[in-house]
């Protein structure tokens, strides 16, 4: 009976669908990636507030001569639990730079890194509103935790775009963001 269904050629051509399916699925879906981590620890331009003190050195320096958080915000949630902050630090140079400090998100297929201009909104009402208004792509997601950064190109309008999301452009929708508050100065 088996020899005989063998020899059939819907049993094959079904099989060799099904494989295809098999093979599609995980290809766009990427299953794995949800109980991997890949952990990135860059260096960070100014230290977060939990870690000890400068040095010296460079208390005694002025303030324009050390990188400077301008903006910052805590992400929250959307698809996936995310936790962390986000800022953008203004360098010595003039230049800015994004960094994620504390970052943990969960993996997944085609993360981004996007500055928006859209405002975060807790729950399912804000997980895809990102691509709705003005954004800048700042590269693939490094790492799904640890502290990363991300160079923002010069000339970008940073008053126009207040918020970070961790975007996951093949299913288009956010993992988590940060809303990009100026820093007080004090």
């Amino acid at each position: 009976m088996i020899a005989r269904l063998l020899r059939m050629p819907l049993v094959w051509i079904t099989a060799v669908v099904l494989m295809f399916g098999i093979g599609a699925g995980l290809y766009w879906f990427q299953p794995w990636k949800l109980v991997t981590d890949r952990e990135v620890n860059e260096t960070l331009a100014v230290a977060p507030p939990s870690s000890a003190s400068p040095p010296a050195t460079l208390e005694s320096e002025p303030a324009s001569a050390r990188p400077a958080v301008v903006r910052q915000g805590q992400f929250i949630s959307h698809e996936h639990d995310t936790s962390g902050v986000a800022r953008i630090v203004r360098g010595v140079d003039g230049s800015h730079v994004l960094e994620l400090v504390d970052l943990a998100t969960s993996n997944g297929p085609d993360l981004r890194v996007w500055l928006s201009d859209q405002p975060v909104r807790p729950g399912v009402g804000g997980w895809r509103v990102f691509d709705d208004g003005a954004s800048l792509e700042l590269g693939k997601l490094k790492g799904n935790k640890g502290d990363q950064r991300y160079a923002i190109p010069a000339g970008t309008n940073l008053e126009q775009l207040t918020s970070v999301a961790i975007w996951c452009k093949r299913f288009s929708v956010s993992f988590g963001a940060a809303s990009l508050a100026a820093e007080r100065s004090g």
